[in-house]
């Protein structure tokens, strides 16, 4: 995800008048949150990365890894900045642990705090990140769901139906749209057999294409396609 935000989504930090980034519920150590300070330094000097975290003490146990630009605070989705106005609040592995029909009053909270050009990403992945999904959420909505696998991690592109947001995670059934989706792009894949003695990339790159131009609206190319993932518009994939 990391690599999506500093790639195609890059700009809204490049351009962002306060470029505030928040890692919401990063968990019993703040590795993600000085990961994400790292990367995004990389691509501006003077992003700002606050890990906002409800438990007190992963507040206090991370407060030695702050520095100028990195910092720690207690809260929730209510983001507590003081008024200021983030342009990317990252959440990973959180919304999972709350009820389906809770997710769309924390998505709406979490935007009305974005700056105009913000996103709000909530994601899921498995513990060591080679299965992910994360929707982008703007203030005016849902965007987009991406997948990201690694190669050699995974049989069908649908194995990563275990790890779909909580939005989407009791949709994977006939009848809904993520299901249809997540089943195209199993017969792509098994489609694009016969490029396997190729390399897994070249055969996800046949998938994507025969998504492409079946008619799917994909929001990214090739340059995307090659790492293992694949974005889609929200509106193809979202509950009926």
């Amino acid at each position: 995800m990391d690599r999506w935000l500093t790639g195609p989504q890059a700009w809204r930090i490049r351009g962002a008048d306060d470029p505030l980034v928040v890692d919401l519920g990063y968990g019993a150590t703040p590795v993600t949150a000085v990961e994400l300070f790292s990367r995004l330094r990389a691509l501006r000097g003077d992003v700002e990365v606050v890990g906002v975290e409800i438990d007190l003490e992963r507040v206090r146990a991370a407060l030695p890894l702050a520095r100028p630009g990195l910092s720690f605070v207690q809260g929730g989705f209510e983001v507590p900045l003081g008024g200021r106005r983030p342009v990317v609040v990252r959440a990973f592995n959180v919304l999972r642990q709350y009820g389906e029909e809770e997710y769309l009053a924390h998505w709406n909270r979490v935007r009305g705090r974005l700056s105009s050009d913000g996103l709000f990403i909530d994601g899921t992945c498995d513990e060591i990140g080679r299965r992910s999904t994360w929707v982008a959420i703007t203030p005016e909505g849902p965007l987009s769901l991406s997948i990201s696998l690694r190669f050699g991690g995974f049989e069908v592109p649908s194995d990563v139906a275990e790890r779909l947001p909580k939005a989407l995670i009791h949709r994977n059934v006939p009848g809904e749209r993520v299901f249809d989706y997540l089943q195209t792009l199993d017969r792509a894949w098994h489609d694009a057999a016969p490029l396997r003695s190729f390399g897994n990339r070249q055969r996800w790159l046949r998938m994507c294409t025969s998504m492409r131009d079946a008619g799917w609206p994909l929001l990214d190319g090739p340059a995307r396609w090659r790492l293992g993932e694949v974005t889609v518009a929200w509106d193809a994939v979202a509950p009926r």
